[in-house]
């Protein structure tokens, strides 16, 4: 089956589970995330829920999702407006190869086009090499940032 029967489209409600089983594959590799089905299912409820400033996009291969990719809307003061973060991109292992990654992402770069987005941007594992050679052949480029995190709460 080529990249030519995979529909691209925006996640709709029906595609939670899906997602979820998605997500646990991305978050079993990344050192940073732990997979906790009940948190991706809330998160993902929030991204598909219809709010303009935010999209989940899915490749749906006979009814089945088997890849996903999420962009947000921030709001960027050294662009001097809106950017996009884009996360949660991950093709079922078994899809990988056939040019789903790229067609995700390209469907997150005309939404955030059709936007007036002036960047997107995206964190990677930094020991995930064949995630950092796919955006590099998408297109991609690497920043000096690092990023920094903390919990409000703790």
């Amino acid at each position: 089956m080529g990249h030519e029967d995979a529909l691209i489209r925006e996640a709709r409600d029906s595609d939670l589970e899906d997602l979820v089983g998605l997500l646990q594959e991305l978050f079993s590799i990344e050192a940073d995330f732990t997979p906790d089905p009940e948190r991706q299912r809330r998160g993902l409820a929030l991204l598909i829920d219809g709010s303009p400033d935010r999209r989940a996009f899915v490749a749906d291969v006979a009814g089945r999702v088997v890849g996903m990719a999420t962009v947000q809307v921030l709001i960027s003061t050294a662009e001097g407006g809106p950017v996009g973060l884009v996360e949660d991109v991950v093709v079922a292992p078994a899809y990988r190869g056939r040019g789903l990654g790229r067609r995700l992402l390209a469907a997150l770069e005309a939404w955030a086009r059709d936007r007036g987005l002036t960047r997107l941007q995206l964190l990677a594992d930094r020991g995930n090499a064949p995630a950092l050679s796919f955006y590099e052949r998408a297109g991609w480029a690497p920043t000096q940032l690092i990023c920094w995190r903390r919990k409000p709460n703790a």
